[in-house]
């Protein structure tokens, strides 16, 4: 069995395209899908699920392909020990991240570690949190980012930030107003919610439930941009995380007021597979959005809010 056999279904399993995969290693489309057909019949066992629509991993093809990607990285360790000769290709890391993690604050992230580590090629999507979930316990992602990471036997969860859930509301809201509000005064307000399908909308209802508060829910949203510009045009108020709104806030399009008392705060956490030691490139990623995320641990500072003149100071 030819490690450039592996190395061709790797890609085409962490791609899910076989053209792209082919395109990688210099061969046919033809080329990639007969060296799957080639690993299928030495083995014994189907690897693909071709009769689906995008076609997807059996779970022979799932054990095969973590495998696989274990011993690549091995061998490429070895034969670099061996001829002396140091990593000439780029290592790539691949994150998943939900979009509420913050696109701008990420993108300059990334920017500073590929600056920091010009070997290192990071290929950063944003999707639904299931989909994040899904692309790292497939091994389609080696990280993800999540908001209320879901505890999983497959998964390893690092706790990364921590973002104080605030009030949203439109400028002229008599909310926008006051220095704090009373989570029973959101009671019967028009509320701008999330789907109820996720898990920071469970989290939020059950935050409300604790605290006595009914709100009307006027609209739900998947996404918190969407959510931010029906709370923008006043179709109600709405729970997010004070870092989402910081540029709304500044540019006077929202206002942010904080919750009077226990505050509520939304976790990030990072999601890797567990049972495979992560790759150093893999590895040096994390240590840096760990540290790059510890800052925002410590309890944000209230008073840096001014919601009268609906700006960040």
């Amino acid at each position: 069995m030819h490690i450039e056999t592996l190395k061709i279904f790797c890609d085409v399993a962490r791609l899910r395209s076989f053209s792209r995969s082919a395109e990688v290693h210099n061969v046919t489309q033809s080329a990639a899908s007969q060296a799957v057909h080639q690993l299928e019949s030495r083995l014994g066992v189907t690897l693909i699920d071709r009769s689906r629509r995008p076609w997807t991993l059996t779970p022979a093809g799932k054990q095969f392909y973590d495998g696989c990607r274990g011993l690549i990285d091995q061998y490429g360790a070895l034969e670099r020990r061996v001829s002396g000769r140091p990593r000439t290709e780029n290592a790539e890391v691949r994150v998943a991240a939900i979009y509420s993690v913050g696109l701008r604050h990420m993108r300059e992230f990334v920017e500073k570690f590929s600056r920091q580590n010009p070997a290192v090629k990071v290929h950063l999507e944003y999707a639904h949190p299931d989909r994040v979930v899904d692309a790292v316990s497939e091994g389609r992602a080696d990280v993800g980012i999540v908001s209320f990471p879901p505890t999983r036997r497959d998964l390893d969860v690092i706790p990364w930030r921590r973002e104080e859930i605030v009030v949203a509301c439109a400028p002229d809201h008599p909310f926008a107003r006051r220095t704090e509000v009373d989570p029973a005064r959101l009671t019967g307000e028009p509320f701008v919610a999330f789907d109820k399908d996720l898990t920071v909308r469970r989290e939020m209802d059950r935050f409300l439930k604790k605290t006595g508060v009914a709100v009307e829910v006027a609209l739900e949203f998947d996404n918190i941009e969407a959510i931010k510009q029906a709370v923008e045009i006043g179709a109600g108020v709405s729970l997010l995380p004070a870092p989402t709104v910081e540029r709304e806030v500044r540019a006077g399009a929202l206002a942010a007021i904080p919750l009077k008392g226990k505050p509520f705060y939304r976790p990030l956490g990072i999601l890797q597979r567990r049972g495979n030691a992560p790759r150093p490139d893999v590895a040096g990623f994390v240590r840096a959005l760990r540290a790059d995320g510890a800052p925002n641990d410590e309890k944000p500072d209230r008073g840096a809010m001014s919601t009268r003149t609906g700006r960040i100071k």
